[in-house]
């Protein structure tokens, strides 16, 4: 930190005149060299109530708040001179409100604590001397900085505040009544902390950081009065009172209330940022399902660094925000092209099973993999005829983690869990489920995780929680009602995190991430169709069948599914997926791919409609009464489903390819995609507010 910057944010009136000359709102105020000045001062600010505080003072030293009458000012003007070296004193109206105090690590606000004064409660039994010394009992107080919490010691002004509320130390405080022992909320006082970093505004957050950079400091601790800290400062009539270049950390590390705050690690990063890398960083994701939205999410994430970010998909190979290569592109030769393309600075690669197989890899080495699930697909071909055959083959990207990377396993599915013991490189684990035994049992040893917990996408590592955002205001979630896709933000941010992310681009990120056919082609895709609404996505096997049905099974009106398969599939899977579809849909229409990847015409179809007749015939009441139809060609079917779909409705996709299945979409001139705003999601049913979190994974 530069030495102006600090001696700035010492000189408290100097820094209070250049906040105010940048718009920045601070409290009206004067400064004064001797006692005759005093009265002239106080009616400059606009009379009582006044704070008077040291020009150069810290830690709460010398200041008195609250002060209505000249007796008082005339005590507290030689309080404050005292604790002055120049003997220049600051006299300021005085801010009714809460005390924040906000700590800004190298432009980033990193925590944020309310801070509230010494102050005992009331038992009806006992004096407020004895109400002090049960506080100052508690072993986490200690002398002056010894401990989390500083004892509670009694003075002049503790006695004077007393008596301003009617006590004296031998009072007996009524029963639940506050009594406070000091003006000031310092910790270093007594006062208490109170975490309030996610009830932050984003306004605010602007300003602060702002405000930390008009002044110069890599550490800030800006102290706020305002009646609550998540509406901007300016509807509030909130003020900042001080610039402190040397902030307390523990009000933060160790609050009374609250989330425990990393503060250290953002200082940690910022004295030493990691290095530059020598090779270009590779972060490679496979899986059953889920590996293009959350390839295409890293990617995404990677972009707020300002780094060219290359990626491969089943979409086709990107660099940039341009499409290099279009096709389904998750093997070694488009790895190949995005690894030796001169302008990539970190690569993010979908693997597949097929590549894998025919010609491994395309890396010797990763920074990052990630595993997502393994549910039965494509099996039966390859030599891969099992589920556990299938989790080996997928093993093989993690294995091929280096020693100081990571290793990002699914916690929640047992097949990938297993994985970890063939892993040389560290190991992350994400999980819907907040008391996952094996997340408890990682994080207690320092382990990094990334769980949904009260609604929030969080990291863990070792004790500390950061959260990073609420399901609801990330898109991708469908306001927070697509568990499958909580579950592929998970494993993309903690990916992220464990390639050196900061939460804050992690969070930006997800906020402008969309299920859309611009970022998420053939994933989820909601449209307005007007009377009713048509969603596209890629489902193609039971696993992500099952996904798909834990948010359609709570659409309201009638749901209409149009269905298939490809055809290198078991034929006990195709029966599988007929049954799911009579679980979800009202009424079916089954087509056929045009590449039925050897089988005769007719065949696949037929072995989804046995299943749905299956299905059929386990329903009772009106489930029972699901109506399906045979219709090959896929124009025809999704057509037939659009022409038909009765107000209020869903028509379900899934079509072979995206391109042809969107094109019969916007020839009707769809409204809007509701994914851009997951708020609109709300509109769909109350009733999905009952939607439970699942384990299985889809994107």
């Amino acid at each position: 930190t530069g030495v102006l910057g600090v001696e700035l944010a010492c000189d408290k009136e100097g820094t209070k005149n250049i906040l105010g000359a940048a718009g920045v709102p601070v409290p009206r105020g004067t400064v004064i060299h001797y006692l005759d000045e005093l009265q002239g001062a106080i009616e400059d600010v606009g009379g009582f109530p006044i704070v008077l505080k040291p020009l150069d003072g810290n830690h709460g030293r010398g200041i008195t708040i609250d002060i209505n009458s000249w007796e008082v000012a005339e005590e507290a003007y030689d309080l404050a001179s005292a604790a002055s070296k120049t003997k220049s004193i600051i006299v300021e109206r005085y801010y009714t409100g809460r005390d924040h105090r906000v700590l800004v690590v190298n432009g980033q606000v990193v925590a944020v604590a309310e801070r509230v004064p010494a102050n005992v409660v009331g038992n009806g039994r006992d004096t407020v001397e004895q109400l002090v010394a049960e506080v100052n009992r508690d072993p986490q107080r200690g002398d002056g900085h010894d401990n989390v919490l500083t004892r509670i010691t009694i003075d002049k002004l503790t006695l004077d505040l007393l008596q301003k509320q009617g006590y004296t130390m031998d009072s007996v405080v009524p029963a639940g009544e506050r009594v406070f022992l000091r003006a000031t909320a310092n910790l270093s006082t007594g006062g208490i902390a109170v975490d309030r970093t996610d009830e932050i505004h984003p306004e605010n957050v602007w300003l602060f950081s702002r405000v930390a950079k008009i002044i110069g400091l890599d550490i800030a601790g800006i102290d706020v009065v305002t009646d609550d800290i998540s509406v901007p400062l300016r509807d509030t009539n909130g003020v900042i009172v001080e610039v402190n270049a040397a902030p307390g950390f523990r009000m933060h590390v160790a609050p009374s209330q609250g989330l425990p705050r990393n503060v250290a690690g953002a200082v940690f990063d910022m004295l030493f940022p990691s290095p530059q890398h020598s090779r270009v960083p590779i972060l490679a994701v496979t899986g059953t399902n889920g590996k293009t939205t959350t390839t295409r999410l890293l990617a995404h994430i990677l972009k707020q660094t300002g780094q060219i970010t290359g990626y491969t998909t089943t979409d086709g190979t990107y660099i940039g925000d341009y499409l290099v290569e279009s096709g389904d592109n998750t093997g070694p030769q488009s790895a190949h092209l995005i690894l030796s393309d001169p302008t990539v600075e970190v690569a993010v690669l979908e693997t597949a099973r097929g590549g894998i197989l025919r010609s491994g890899l395309g890396f010797n080495q990763c920074d990052v993999g990630v595993v997502l699930n393994v549910a039965a697909d494509h099996l039966g071909i390859g030599d891969i005829d099992t589920v556990e055959q299938l989790a080996k083959l997928k093993s093989v990207l993690v294995e091929s983690v280096m020693p100081k990377g990571y290793a990002v396993l699914n916690a929640d599915d047992p097949l990938v869990a297993q994985m970890a013991p063939r892993v040389k490189a560290q190991i992350a684990y994400f999980s819907m489920n907040p008391e996952n035994e094996l997340i408890v049992k990682h994080t207690a040893a320092g382990g990094l995780a990334a769980i949904y917990e009260n609604g929030y996408l969080s990291i863990l590592k070792g004790d500390w929680t950061l959260r990073i955002e609420q399901a609801v205001n990330v898109p991708l979630t469908m306001g927070g009602r697509a568990p499958f896709m909580i579950a592929n933000a998970l494993a993309a941010c903690l990916a992220a995190f464990a390639q050196g992310l900061k939460i804050e681009d992690i969070r930006a990120a997800l906020s402008s991430f969309q299920a859309s056919v611009d970022q998420t082609p053939g994933r989820m895709n909601l449209f307005n169709l007007g009377s009713y609404h048509a969603l596209l996505d890629y489902a193609h096997n039971p696993h992500s069948y099952q996904a798909l049905g834990c948010f359609v099974q709570n659409w309201p009106g009638m749901r209409i599914g149009v269905v298939g398969a490809p055809g290198d599939r078991r034929d006990e899977d195709f029966v599988t997926l007929g049954q799911l579809s009579a679980e979800m849909f009202d009424r079916i229409i089954v087509k056929e791919d045009i590449d039925r990847r050897g089988r005769e015409p007719g065949v696949v179809a037929k072995l989804i409609c046995q299943g749905i007749a299956d299905g059929i015939s386990a329903r009772t009441g009106d489930r029972s009464k699901v109506q399906y139809e045979l219709i090959l060609d896929e124009i025809t079917a999704v057509n037939k489903a659009l022409d038909e779909a009765p107000a209020g409705s869903l028509v379900v996709i899934l079509p072979e390819g995206v391109t042809k299945a969107l094109g019969l979409i916007e020839a009707r001139k769809p409204i809007q995609e509701l994914a851009v705003n997951p708020s609109n999601v709300d509109r769909i049913s109350e009733s999905q507010n009952s939607l439970k979190p699942t384990v299985v994974n889809q994107g």
